[in-house]
């Protein structure tokens, strides 16, 4: 006699968010219970959540440093362009 495997509940975003925010309130171990869920389900939610944040922190920060040393490289780009001006003149008066 073989066992069918039951297939897994597929739990809506709005329903973790819900979930997560009940074990808050009351506990893991309750709202599992109040909820017919497993606790390592909500621990699950939770660390994927965790996680998700803190990925949107360093995409965040990560940007504002790529936009800080593009302005730092126009500059000096400009800075560049200044200087070979400044060559080709005093190039050309020196004759």
């Amino acid at each position: 006699m073989t066992k069918k495997k039951q297939p897994r509940k597929q739990h809506s975003e709005e329903f973790k968010a819900e979930a997560l925010r009940l074990a808050e309130k009351i506990g893991v171990t309750q709202a599992a219970n109040q909820l017919s869920l497993h606790g390592s389900q909500i621990y699950q939610w939770r660390a994927a959540l965790e996680r998700k944040a803190t990925t949107s922190e360093r995409e965040s920060s990560l940007a504002t440093e790529n936009a800080r040393l593009k302005r730092m490289l126009a500059e000096r780009d400009q800075e560049v362009d200044i200087l070979k001006k400044a060559a080709a003149y005093f190039a050309k008066n020196q004759k």
